[in-house]
């Protein structure tokens, strides 16, 4: 069998599986189903451009996921005038009181001599520089905090189009990257994997608890939408005549219609980041860095800035988890920092790669797919197992309620049972690297 072939039956089954599930259960649950897909096929590709192109070993995927979703909020959620009023401007000075501090103590790093006066001058500006720091800025959130806390207690954002948030969900954790690859880089790949983890947690904690940034645990809601509302379209006769025209009760017909908007734009998103990721690939630099992936002694012999690369792809595939981060929280419709969990955005994330096929943009597009597909399904399909399983036991039986109990715990069980039947029989991956 060809690889093209092969390659067409292998989607083509994971779409009859999404088929199959409009059928015997329901369109929604498709679509939704397809929805959450596409982005996690981009969060993949974001993972694979790290790992498969330059084996780094991002444990962070969580924070750069979360980073594009507070973009979404900064972007376009309406700004609060009477926060801004109450204290934003001090929220500003303090935040560029302290970036000063920090640029101010790299700077006596690098142009003053070793010794004890450039460790007096150290001291005296971060401990002098903190204080200044948060003598302004405390203040301010405070009175941000204050305006409102139970419907605002934020600054909120820029009022800008939504679909204008993706972008800068990937500039925003972009940005994040290259800060945190300039000093985490240069460490062995075991050590930046903690510290990415560390970092993605970092962000978390204060996305959780920085409630003037975006309301914190207590979540921004009713986030703006690229596609109509389901009530405007059940309001517009227009579409209500053109849904009894078909058959489809128009509540049925508005939530298909929004979830296929949402489709379209997502699958947009992908094809443009699958193409630019597989001309990467192809080009020289996606070479090199495959080069740098397999040997970094011998491409550093060559003359190659191993570092400089690996900094390049962080940043890059950092940038895609963003961009699908704000798409997730666009899709949602609002900004819960609380459910960011490694176990779903990172481990999940990095089971699609595996599966799919790391070093394989296509593969990795596969994995996202039928890793989500599985993650949604493998529950309810083991209830029903389950169920038919002990439906001769007693009704009051232990066993029976202690198995249909653990039916909870399928997705974990599934997870780990595909990964091993792809590590012995596929280890590449279902879509391995060529």
């Amino acid at each position: 069998m060809s690889v093209m072939v092969k390659n067409s039956v292998l989607f083509g089954l994971v779409g009859g599986l999404i088929v199959i599930t409009g059928f015997m259960q329901s369109w929604n649950t498709a679509l939704l189903i397809l929805n959450m897909g596409l982005i996690s096929a981009i969060m993949a590709i974001g993972v694979n451009l790290q790992w498969g192109f330059a084996g780094l070993f991002n444990v962070g995927v969580m924070g750069f996921v979360a980073l594009g979703g507070l973009a979404v909020v900064l972007i376009s959620v309406d700004p609060v005038g009477e926060a801004w009023a109450a204290g934003g401007t001090r929220v500003l000075l303090g935040l560029l009181l302290g970036a000063a501090t920090v640029v101010a103590a790299a700077l006596v790093n690098t142009r003053m001599p070793a010794g004890r006066a450039r460790t007096l001058a150290l001291l005296v500006i971060l401990v002098g520089g903190f204080f200044f720091y948060r003598a302004v800025f405390d203040p301010g959130v405070d009175a941000v905090e204050s305006v409102n806390p139970a419907g605002t207690g934020f600054l909120g954002g820029l009022g800008l189009p939504v679909l204008l948030a993706w972008p800068a969900g990937g500039l925003l954790a972009a940005g994040a990257a290259w800060l945190i690859g300039k000093t985490a880089l240069g460490l062995r790949s075991d050590y930046l994997a903690i510290a990415t983890l560390g970092i993605a947690e970092i962000i978390i904690a204060v996305m959780k608890n920085e409630d003037w940034l975006a309301r914190g645990v207590k979540n921004v809601v009713g986030l703006p939408r690229p596609v109509p509302y389901e009530i405007d379209l059940q309001n517009d006769p227009g579409f209500v005549e053109t849904a009894a025209g078909l058959g489809i009760d128009p509540v049925t017909a508005s939530t298909l219609y929004v979830k296929l908007g949402y489709s379209v734009l997502f699958l947009l998103v992908l094809l443009v980041i699958l193409w630019m990721a597989q001309m990467a690939l192809k080009s020289p630099w996606g070479r090199m860095m495959r080069a740098i992936r397999d040997n970094e002694v011998a491409a550093e012999a060559m003359g190659k800035d191993v570092t400089r690369r690996h900094l390049q792809v962080f940043v890059l595939g950092s940038a895609v988890c963003g961009i699908a981060g704000a798409m997730m929280t666009t899709l949602d419709g609002q900004l819960t920092p609380g459910t960011y969990q490694p176990l779903r955005f990172t481990f999940l994330i990095w089971v699609m790669v595996i599966v799919g096929g790391s070093g394989n943009n296509l593969g990795a597009v596969l994995g996202g797919f039928l890793i989500w597909l599985l993650w949604v399904q493998v529950e309810p399909i083991g209830l029903f197992l389950m169920q038919v399983i002990t439906s001769g036991l007693a009704e009051d039986s232990a066993l029976r309620a202690h198995l249909i109990e653990s039916a909870a715990h399928m997705r974990l069980f599934t997870m780990g049972i595909v990964l091993l039947l792809v590590l012995r029989f596929s280890p590449k991956g279902l879509i391995p690297e060529r």
